[in-house]
């Protein structure tokens, strides 16, 4: 049973192309005002990143989040400082890169979970942002093991430990926001 992301019960008439590319653009502005909003840890930051990634695939669906995602790293590719801390392209091969590319599965896992009806209610889209979340970390980790050979204490301490509770709390908020969104518009229509 597939169900309708907020965005198809929001926006009539969003199957036109030209307002899947604003949306895709929209969504890739918003992670990357997001990303400037940070705390700076060392070797990688801790951003509203996740936050709005999930937000943008739970809102948008599987395709257009994704789609969103990958036009942000395009911006972050041409040069533009979309990423934490105003960085550009730089950032998609230092340590963070494993987490930027990631995003783009995330992403797409938040919308394929409202699409296939995982994420039903708050506490569910909640528990579905938390596992989503929580596969970030493959890539995200994967990349300082192999390219910089980061040792498994090092990940954990440095890629992994300080982000856990923060990266739960922003599934729960990204929750909240969609789950009100659901019922704003059903209060406009009832």
């Amino acid at each position: 049973m597939t169900r309708a992301t907020v965005l198809a019960k929001a926006v009539p008439g969003h199957e036109s192309l030209l307002r899947k590319a604003g949306l895709v653009l929209g969504g890739s502005f918003l992670i990357a005002i997001a990303a400037q909003v940070s705390v700076p840890f060392f070797p990688v930051p801790m951003t509203l990143s996740t936050l709005a990634v999930l937000l943008v695939g739970l809102t948008l669906g599987s395709r257009l989040g994704a789609a969103a995602v990958l036009a942000y790293l395009a911006q972050g590719a041409m040069g533009l400082p979309v990423f934490a801390g105003g960085m550009s392209t730089v950032s998609l091969v230092g340590p963070t890169a494993g987490f930027l590319y990631g995003y783009v599965g995330m992403a797409w896992l938040a919308g394929l979970a409202v699409e296939k009806g995982l994420a039903r209610g708050m506490a569910s889209t909640a528990l579905c942002g938390i596992g989503v979340s929580a596969l970030l970390y493959l890539p995200g980790l994967a990349w300082p093991a192999a390219v910089m050979g980061a040792s498994a204490t090092d990940l954990w301490a440095h890629w992994m430990a300080p982000f856990l509770l923060g990266d739960a709390v922003k599934a729960v908020i990204a929750a909240m926001v969609v789950w009100g969104g659901w019922k704003a518009l059903q209060s406009r229509r009832g």
